[in-house]
């Protein structure tokens, strides 16, 4: 499913919008771009595998690695790659979802989560929802 650019920046940035207050401090020196999709050369520099598709990309410090006292680097930026999401999405709902998940994924990264972490969090989000 394909949507113009400035509805797929508004699912982004409604995503963004919605996280609790409790983690804006720490997404606020994150910038986050939305790409048509990765260059191969981001790719190879993730572990994905081939066959794979990359979604998003956390390029940064992790929250849990900053210093006591240290100072701000430059922003982190977290990457959403849309040809990516659209390419997984048969449906507004769907790609909806997606976003969201992507969108939070990075921002795990972000607070310093790791990829196996993360897919525990989200398998128990996912089997939450279905459960009502």
């Amino acid at each position: 499913m394909q949507i113009p650019l400035s509805h797929f920046e508004k699912l982004v940035h409604d995503t963004i919008a919605a996280v609790p207050e409790e983690f804006q401090a720490a997404i606020r020196n994150v910038s986050f771009v939305i790409e048509e999709f990765p260059r191969q050369s981001t790719i190879g520099e993730t572990e994905i595998k081939r066959g794979e598709v990359l979604l998003g990309l956390y390029q940064g410090v992790p929250r849990t690695a900053w210093g006591v006292g240290e100072i701000e680097a430059p922003p982190d930026k977290i990457s959403i790659f849309q040809q990516s999401i659209e390419s997984l999405s048969h449906d507004g709902v769907e790609l909806k979802e997606l976003v969201r998940d992507v969108v939070w994924h990075e921002i795990g990264h972000c607070l310093g989560y790791g990829e196996e972490d993360l897919r525990v969090m989200e398998e128990e989000h996912h089997k939450k929802q279905q459960h009502g």
